[in-house]
């Protein structure tokens, strides 16, 4: 059935999201307000309530958001569920889709996903993004975008709903390398972030001033700036990034690391810390908790003249 012109604009613009949790439902509704109809499924009954009442069309099963949206984001939590939605829209026989991968998964994880939708003629992109669940609300997200180009250029005007920059990165696979690079600095600058403002409290300086000032400043970088303040409350929830999610990002570059034989000995030191932190119990809590872990234990080496002291 052919459609007519008002269909085809409504359906121009309009977008599945599978996997409505911090990220995918901060891009839902900030795609409503931007003017999309947003065809959303997920698991928890929940979030469906809760996109529903900012406007977002809440699908039965993945199937039915195949049916009406012919580009399709999913923002999943592990490999499993990934397959799972990409065999569900292999096997809902609609035409051609777009399926836009915005989760953080290993590469094979992400190419199973690719060949389970390519033998069923849709077009899976790779496009994992950078940002946290707070940024996500404020459309500030990078995202990056892999795979076949012109399919990258259709998804243009709706990244720039939702995120403040994207790039074609070239073949499928070189979105998740670019955002291990990304992550393996964010998890650095977290544990840098906490160890800097337990030196600042030490000094005996205002933590609030610290934070405003040297977050400015060449010492600064975006976690400082997102998570200094939250060191500062000793508030971590409700968490951007839980730190249980985290570990398994970790855990992925690190393999990757590995994989491309090269060596990283600051990511390295800061696994045991967020290790630390789920032993502690922190594990439904921000990043930013790795404070507490710091706090309790680094110990103060003795002053130097007390060394000295015979």
């Amino acid at each position: 059935m052919e459609l007519n012109g008002q269909e085809r604009t409504l359906m121009d613009r309009t977008v599945g999201i599978v996997g409505l949790g911090i990220m995918g439902g901060a891009i839902a509704r900030n795609l409503v307000d931007r003017g999309w109809r947003v065809v959303g499924f997920d698991t928890d009954a929940t979030r469906r309530t809760e996109l529903a009442g900012a406007n977002v069309t809440i699908a039965g099963d993945v199937g039915q958001v195949a049916r009406e949206a012919p580009i399709i984001m999913t923002s999943l939590p592990n490999p499993a569920a990934v397959e799972d939605v990409a065999q569900a829209i292999a096997y809902s026989g609609q035409p051609p889709r777009i399926v836009v991968e915005l989760s953080t998964l290993t590469l094979a994880d992400k190419l199973r996903f690719e060949d389970i939708l390519k033998k069923a003629g849709h077009i899976a992109l790779d496009c994992p993004l950078s940002g946290t669940g707070a940024q996500a609300k404020n459309r500030d997200l990078v995202v990056y975008a892999s795979g076949d180009s012109a399919s990258i250029a259709r998804c243009a005007e709706l990244f720039s709903d939702f995120a403040k920059q994207s790039a074609d990165l070239g073949a499928f696979g070189n979105g998740s390398r670019m955002k291990f690079v990304a992550n393996h600095l964010v998890a650095i600058h977290n544990v840098a972030t906490a160890e800097a403002m337990i030196l600042a409290e030490r000094a005996g300086l205002d933590p609030k001033l610290v934070v405003d000032m040297v977050g400015p400043g060449a010492g600064g970088s975006r976690m400082f700036q997102m998570r200094a303040p939250m060191m500062v409350e000793g508030v971590y929830e409700p968490a951007t990034m839980k730190v249980s999610t985290w570990k398994k990002d970790m855990a992925i570059i690190a393999e990757f690391a590995d994989d491309v034989g090269c060596a990283t000995p600051l990511f390295t030191l800061t696994q045991p810390v967020y290790t630390e932190a789920m032993a502690m119990g922190l594990g439904d809590q921000d990043t930013a908790a790795v404070f507490e872990v710091l706090k309790k234990t680094i110990v103060a080496p003795p002053k130097s003249g007390a060394r000295n002291r015979k």
